[in-house]
């Protein structure tokens, strides 16, 4: 089993002031995209996560609580999530989630509490 997948609990290896973006992330069931760079503009509770390969993939938002451990060496974000559940997870767009905070607010209650 690998060093990142052995650290998972109180932190999972990070913690909010961390910088992830550009960090490889891998579902249960293997590499799924990279840490957007979006991701610290939303907030620790969310990860945006880009699937796909550069220009052809799309930006989801997953809650932070999925993240299972970190492995800041290598650069790689374990998630509980399969590949599927993270590229069908609520697409993000730039100009709707940092334009308007009412949708940071709807996210929260998609996935559980706003704040």
């Amino acid at each position: 089993m690998s060093d990142y997948r052995a650290r998972q609990v109180p932190t999972a290896g990070h913690t909010p002031d961390d910088d992830l973006t550009g960090y490889q992330v891998d579902a249960t069931d293997g590499h799924v995209g990279k840490v957007s760079k979006y991701s610290r503009d939303l907030g620790p509770r969310f990860l945006v996560v880009h699937t796909g390969v550069w220009v052809l993939g799309k930006d989801v938002v997953i809650p932070s609580d999925t993240v299972m451990g970190v492995d800041h060496d290598a650069r790689i974000v374990q998630v509980s999530s399969t590949k599927e559940q993270v590229k069908s997870a609520l697409d993000f767009d730039v100009d709707t989630y940092l334009g308007d905070p009412r949708h940071r607010d709807q996210l929260g209650g998609r996935y559980g509490s706003g704040h």
